[in-house]
């Protein structure tokens, strides 16, 4: 898995790098296939947002959060990926089970 962190108007800390990798690094727990995750910080004014960017198997996954902390918005950043990759593993799992199930119904 490759992690790249960008930021704009903002310099990526040392603390703020590790902050990222610590809660990316939970994605691994529910889907290990993730190939490349890039990461944008962006601060306007006094709202900070935090974008990724998550490509596995084929297909990619956006999020992004918003919130007056950056730290703030990396976590809220963290719980959106975890929730989008968790419903993109059910539908792969599930969508092979739900063909065979419906065979199996017999009518009368």
């Amino acid at each position: 898995m490759q992690l790249e962190i960008t930021g704009h108007h903002i310099d990526v800390t040392s603390s703020l790098s590790n902050h990222i990798k610590s809660k990316i690094s939970k994605l691994k727990r529910h889907f290990d296939q993730v190939l490349d995750i890039h990461v944008i910080l962006k601060v306007k004014k006094l709202e900070h947002t935090a974008e990724a960017i998550l490509h596995f198997s084929g297909n990619r996954v956006f999020a992004d959060a918003k919130s007056h902390d950056m730290y703030a918005a990396i976590d809220s950043l963290a719980d959106k990926l975890d929730r989008q990759v968790l419903k993109h593993k059910e539908k792969t799992t599930n969508h092979k089970r739900a063909e065979g199930s419906h065979r199996n119904i017999q009518f009368g």
